[in-house]
């Protein structure tokens, strides 16, 4: 009887021992199960599933950014305008600043000899402007020298030096009694510089002559009192805007002339 007990209770252990491994066995497989549901389903997993969070700035590249410049263009209403000026009159006279530009240019800049240039420089005599050939007899002694015989009119010698010396040419004019001796400069580098020096100075009478145009219209846009203060304002802007075309265009016409006289070798 002792046997028997014995062994039934032998066979307890080992049933229990078989039960305790298989729930080891389902324990882990459900470990498992879990696991690997997780991976699949996160968002329904009931395991915490917390991550660190990391902040990222996105920087604007400034080659990205665009800016807008310059004024907004002035539309041009030449009905509006005639309200206060006499808008043909004031293109004409800026035009005619233009005009006298170009005419400046041919006769004072020029790369060729200065004798035939020298003929027609503008000279100021009493109020009045003549060319120098009408006042004197110009002749050229040899390729470095232009004589200048002003002994018809000695009055105009001091004007003449002065429209020499201003005439843009890089000129050193000479007085002997009532002849005038001009060195011809040679066509370097430096002579180059001095007529593109004269070009910008003769640019500068134009935008002048222009601003004046301006101003003048201006003064008389101002005496209109029957004009509403937003009609005025706006007038004034389109003729600055008129104004401001014009010289952009003499601006043009120096820098053509600049780049004639530097680039040429």
């Amino acid at each position: 009887m002792f046997a028997r007990t014995f062994m039934n209770g032998a066979r307890l252990v080992k049933l229990s021992n078989t039960l305790g491994a298989l729930k080891t066995i389902t324990e882990c497989t459900s470990v498992a199960a879990n696991l690997h549901y997780s991976m699949l389903f996160p968002r329904l997993c009931p395991c915490p599933t917390e991550f660190p969070l990391h902040h990222v700035k996105h920087y604007a590249k400034g080659k990205n950014i665009k800016k807008e410049k310059g004024k907004s263009k002035i539309i041009i209403n030449e009905s509006e305008i005639s309200q206060a000026v006499d808008v043909d009159a004031l293109k004409s006279q800026m035009q005619k600043a233009i005009e006298q530009l170009k005419e400046d240019f041919v006769k004072n800049l020029s790369l060729r000899s200065a004798a035939g240039s020298i003929e027609t420089i503008p000279v100021n005599v009493d109020g009045k402007e003549h060319t120098l050939q009408e006042l004197a007899q110009i002749v050229r002694k040899n390729p470095k020298t232009v004589v200048i015989n002003m002994s018809v009119f000695p009055q105009a010698i001091p004007a003449t030096l002065k429209a020499l010396e201003k005439s843009g040419m890089n000129l050193n004019p000479q007085q002997d009694g009532t002849t005038i001796f001009v060195p011809v400069p040679k066509v370097t580098k430096e002579y180059r510089e001095g007529l593109a020096k004269g070009a910008k100075q003769l640019f500068v009478k134009c935008k002048t002559a222009i601003r004046d145009v301006q101003m003048k219209n201006i003064k008389q846009l101002k005496r209109k009192e029957k004009l509403s203060q937003d009609t005025a304002r706006s007038i004034e802007n389109q003729i600055i805007a008129i104004a401001d075309g014009y010289i952009a265009g003499a601006e043009k016409i120096l820098e053509d002339k600049t780049n004639e006289l530097i680039g040429k070798e």
